[in-house]
């Protein structure tokens, strides 16, 4: 290891991108997406530099596996991570490191088999009929708010036993609010000021926090009052231990895995789901071919859960779209020691940063990646290509333990609601793609309901 090169900015391989750190600091507050630098898109390596800490950027499938998973004990998650997300969600299961997230993911494995998932199939069904039935043709709507509704109501129903006790609306207003200023935090973070400096938004993500954590503490007590057991997501985390020390989780950290799967496994499908309803009305002989596989397997009738497996066609538009527009745009890793990555040193301290959006539009590993294409996930075509070319849950063993959940639940939606309707896009403007931890469009997606006919 002591003979390799440390990395640098004369690297052989790595391509330097230099940028005034003004123009950084304020793409990152306006999107942070914006502040990526551009070669991102056509190399597999870019280093840059923030004041005296080394960023580096991989694109390349193979590196990014050497490095996420060959290389995952010597990295974190980083401050950045810690400073945007810990005030929400504490050391829940997407913030925490090390042993403490180990054992807080063996805690609710079991509640993510596949036979578990499958269960589940009955209730997200069940969650897209209801926001059909509520849909008239001639509505116009817009659809991520829609199918921000309709995955809560399914993270609810399965994970949390019911919705009774829990104000959707609020909870949904008082995520987007505590994402809203999350570029702030970005770069505040990134120019080491303190975490006390006040920003635009600040107040507001607070009190939504504030509501957010309250809200599940109130779910927690009324279920240790009540001593119901229910085969659900707050039972397993009351009752999880440490498999070496067995000690159980505090409320504090009940809350904050409860939180983490609600922003994480909710947003997340319901802006895939929003992404591939606007892709689907500027494809419409996507959206055919679609349709005729819903004449095929399910026929006349209802969507039933046997029928989820057998939609392929519809899955790979789903993929698709999460390649152009990945839920999650970027991974954050900080080196907590040296490590070595390809013929590079690299040094504790580094940031390794993975931009998803930028590995899903590469042009060294996509043909036309700008084009909306669900034949990119053809079997053939998934065979031949590298696993980490194509990452909307993320990588390595930190991977999205809800990305089959997730999946699954995406494919039962898009079927029972685009069987009956038709949705057409309002406004013929691409919208810009929007960082707020996750991607979502700067203009509402406002669509105009159909009938199929």
């Amino acid at each position: 290891m002591t003979t390799l090169p440390i990395l640098s900015a004369t690297s052989e391989g790595v391509v330097t991108s230099r940028r005034s750190p003004v123009r950084v600091i304020a793409s990152l507050i306006r999107n942070p997406l914006d502040a990526l630098p551009p070669q991102i898109y056509d190399h597999k390596l870019v280093y840059t530099e923030f004041g005296n800490q080394v960023r580096l950027h991989l694109m390349d499938p193979e590196l990014i596996h050497e490095a996420l998973v060959k290389n995952a004990a010597a990295l974190s998650k980083g401050e950045e991570v810690r400073r945007a997300l810990g005030p929400a969600l504490g050391q829940g299961l997407l913030t925490s490191d090390g042993a403490h997230w180990k054992w807080q993911r063996q805690s609710v494995a079991s509640g993510f088999q596949w036979e578990k998932l499958r269960g589940f199939l009955p209730a997200m069904i069940a969650a897209a009929e209801r926001r059909r039935d509520a849909w008239q043709v001639g509505d116009i709507m817009d659809i991520g708010h829609e199918m921000m509704r309709t995955t809560f109501d399914i993270i609810v129903e399965t994970m949390m036993s019911g919705r009774e006790r829990i104000d959707v609306g609020r909870v949904e207003q008082s995520v987007t609010d505590y994402l809203e200023p999350t570029g702030w935090m970005f770069a505040l973070g990134l120019l080491k000021a303190p975490e006390w400096v006040p920003y635009p938004g600040k107040g507001k993500a607070s009190r939504a926090v504030e509501y957010l954590r309250s809200a599940m503490a109130d779910m927690i007590n009324e279920r240790r009052t009540s001593g119901e057991e229910r085969a659900d997501l707050v039972s397993m985390l009351l009752s999880a231990k440490d498999p070496e020390t067995g000690r159980e989780m505090s409320d504090e950290q009940i809350i904050d895995n409860l939180l983490t799967f609600i922003s994480a496994g909710h947003e997340t499908t319901a802006l895939g789901l929003a992404w591939t309803l606007h892709l689907l009305a500027r494809h419409p002989n996507i959206e055919k071919k679609m349709l005729d596989e819903f004449d095929r397997v399910v026929g006349e009738g209802s969507v039933m859960p046997e029928h989820i497996e057998q939609l392929t066609y519809t899955k790979q538009v789903f993929n698709e779209s999460m390649r152009l527009y990945p839920p999650a745009p970027v991974i954050t890793r900080t080196a907590e020691e040296d490590f070595v990555l390809s013929q590079h040193r690299i040094k504790a301290g580094t940031v390794l940063l993975v931009p998803i959006h930028a590995v899903h539009r590469h042009r060294l590993i996509w043909e036309e990646p700008e084009k909306f294409d669900p034949e990119h996930f053809a079997p053939d075509a998934v065979k031949n290509r590298h696993r980490y070319a194509f990452m909307p849950f993320g990588a390595g063993p930190r991977i999205c333990i809800g990305s089959a959940f997730a999946t699954m639940e995406a494919v039962a939606i898009l079927a029972v609601l685009a069987k009956r309707f038709r949705l057409r896009n309002k406004s013929e403007t691409v919208p810009e793609p929007l960082m707020r931890i996750t991607l979502r469009p700067k203009e509402k997606l406002m669509m105009r309901v159909e009938s199929r006919g």
